[in-house]
């Protein structure tokens, strides 16, 4: 296999992966709908910062760990799960308390956004099913001869780009409707619910086998 081959069959895979709903479509469309675009894309770029990370220790085999080490995986299982659990009840009690989480004031954007790429790069390094999937597939496309590093890379920005355009098409719809969805019932309905789904996950995670 050449390397555009590589490049072209594994953005087909990824492609797939990324508009399938999911943990990150959740966190980036909850952003998107209740706060501003800039903490939505913010919450992206952690989440496609994450996957250089993944996509690097797959390339040199430290992701392989969690395939070949039934205590790590779980261990990375179970605080991914938790943070999932406890960040889910946090929306949820914001919903209940009929205020939105993580609203801020003007002065307080920077911070705000900061906040949202660290939810989203956190998310994204505690959650091993990504782990799994890149130490499973990577090595499958890196053509011989080649260096994993580099290559692990390259897949990994491959992943992010059609992550970022799918959070854009995402953001963008939630902009248009931006006037309607950011009326304090619709916010606390949107807590709610990715509340719930967060919680769903996080319990999913936790008893969920490899």
């Amino acid at each position: 296999m050449t390397l555009a081959a590589a490049v072209l069959t594994f953005a087909v895979v990824a492609g797939a992966l990324t508009v399938t709903p999911g943990l990150d479509t959740a966190l980036v469309l909850r952003a998107a709908l209740t706060r501003r675009r800039r903490e939505a894309l913010a919450t992206a770029a952690g989440i496609v910062a994450g996957l250089f990370v993944w996509g690097a220790a797959a390339a040199v085999g430290v992701s392989a760990l969690l395939t070949a080490s039934e205590v790590a995986f779980d261990v990375l299982r179970y605080a991914g799960a938790a943070y999932l659990v406890a960040y889910g009840v946090r929306l949820l009690v914001a919903a209940v308390r009929h205020r939105a989480a993580g609203v801020e004031s003007a002065g307080q954007v920077s911070g705000t956004a900061w906040r949202a790429a660290r939810t989203g790069l956190v998310t994204n390094l505690l959650n091993p099913k990504v782990g799994v999937f890149y130490v499973a597939l990577l090595p499958q496309f890196v053509p011989a001869g080649s260096d994993p590093l580099l290559v692990g890379l390259l897949l990994a920005a491959v992943h992010g780009a059609l992550s970022m355009v799918w959070f854009l098409l995402l953001t963008q719809l939630a902009q248009l409707l931006g006037r309607w969805l950011r009326r304090p019932g619709t916010v606390r309905a949107v807590d709610g619910v990715t509340g719930v789904a967060l919680v769903g996950f996080g319990l999913r995670l936790a008893v969920t086998a490899r």
